[in-house]
């Protein structure tokens, strides 16, 4: 509609108009690892810059974590200590999750209440967000299996749910009450961007046979080029490392210098060749290959899981079907431009890109019925500007169909 900027007068219809106001966001870390993590630790990596960022932005972030975290958001350390040896014990994990809920529930008594809890804890908190008044936003940060499948589907009215892919989601099942999907964050600013790389191919993660070290260390040999390993390995993964790893590393050809952090791990990403992500599960996301690309560094991976949103071939790095494949792309790694690789996840994936997404899955999700950052107002007049009308007896966002049509001022 041209004009003054009212709508047709019509009982029931309602309007939503953006709200700016900075938001109170209590975001809840796992009770395992402090944040930022000191070695390996994705989501403490994530939750770290994405509490950073919101509190940038200007909104109110109070950041549940381990005891020894730190912010530039406020932190408060819920249990005595950190639990990095008994990750997933539901001990702590519940412990971490009453207390956080308590918390949160104290505030709305003293009169600041949070408008949403972002979870990044794991299953407790997800399985009780109907203990709490306050919305509940919760990122699935692992792959689904049929005991996680059937859980989510069980507990899916309780809260919202954040995908980081799409190969994530398209493993999910019905009923979850998808609110978004928003990839995991990377300050490209913490990240060199180096054009001139070494003779080396790079290996990055768990010790695993999904993860595929033992086919990377394959690839290397027929691409004739030099491997690094880097990684952990983990309680449970000795045999594995043992069996199909140890007995190729000779220090020269084959190279492992166990868990990296910090600035040795950043010019690792940046100078190697490429990196290898010879995968073969359905991989939620895969970090590791955020870190090459925004350095400039080419990834070569099979197509599994969240590989074919993130490489884009010929461009970001290059999509393969086995060792040999990955073998002649490590020589046709001159073609893809180092800068073009970064600017591509820099517009996708960099933590002001992100953080604007998650406001807007949390303003979405605080008041379910209207549009992402849209609040209710009935029967008056719409702003100045484009807005949305709904009409209000078409149901909830929430599983159902909206009837929406664009009003033009």
């Amino acid at each position: 509609m041209i004009g003054d900027g009212r709508a047709p007068a019509r009982s029931g219809q309602l309007f939503w108009q953006r709200s700016e106001r900075p938001l109170r966001v209590a975001m809840l870390a796992p009770p395992w690892i402090p944040v930022p993590p000191p070695g390996y630790g994705g989501i403490e990596a994530v939750v770290d810059l994405l509490a950073r960022e919101l509190h940038r932005q200007g909104h109110e972030v109070t950041l549940f974590a381990a005891p020894g975290s730190r912010s530039e958001a406020e932190v408060v350390e819920v249990l005595e200590r950190a639990h990095p040896d008994e990750i997933e014990r539901s001990l702590y994990e519940a412990d971490h999750v009453a207390r956080v809920f308590a918390a949160v529930d104290r505030a709305a008594r003293a009169g600041r209440p949070f408008d949403v809890v972002h979870d990044h804890c794991g299953f407790t908190a997800f399985a009780m967000a109907d203990r709490i008044s306050t919305p509940l936003v919760h990122t699935l940060h692992g792959p689904f299996t049929s005991e996680t499948a059937a859980f989510y589907a069980h507990h899916a009215a309780k809260a919202h749910v954040v995908a980081i892919s799409y190969a994530q989601l398209a493993q999910a099942p019905a009923g979850l009450r998808v609110a978004g999907v928003v990839p995991n964050p990377i300050d490209a600013a913490d990240w060199p961007l180096v054009a001139d790389k070494q003779d080396y191919l790079l290996w990055v993660g768990r010790m695993t046979a999904e993860k595929g070290p033992h086919r990377a260390i394959a690839a290397a040999r027929l691409a004739q080029m030099p491997l690094v390993l880097a990684g952990p390995v983990q309680p449970g993964q000795e045999r594995f490392f043992e069996r199909e790893v140890a007995p190729h590393i000779d220090g020269e050809r084959i190279r492992y210098l166990g868990e990296v952090a910090g600035e040795r791990k950043r010019q690792l990403f940046a100078r190697a060749r490429a990196l290898l992500m010879p995968i073969r599960w359905p991989e939620p996301f895969g970090m590791v290959m955020l870190e090459a690309m925004v350095c400039g560094t080419p990834v070569i991976a099979f197509p599994e899981g969240s590989a074919r949103e993130l490489v884009l071939d010929g461009r970001t790095g290059f999509l393969v079907e086995n060792e040999e494949q990955m073998a002649e792309a490590c020589a046709m790694t001159g073609q893809i431009d180092a800068a073009r690789c970064r600017e591509t996840i820099v517009r996708r994936c960099d933590v002001g890109a992100v953080a604007r997404a998650y406001e807007d899955v949390y303003r979405r999700v605080i008041d379910e019925r209207p549009p992402a950052g849209y609040r209710r107002v009935i029967d008056e007049r719409p702003p100045i500007g484009r807005s949305l009308v709904i009409d209000a007896d078409h149901g909830s966002l929430a599983g159902r169909r909206y009837a929406v049509s664009a009003v033009d001022d």
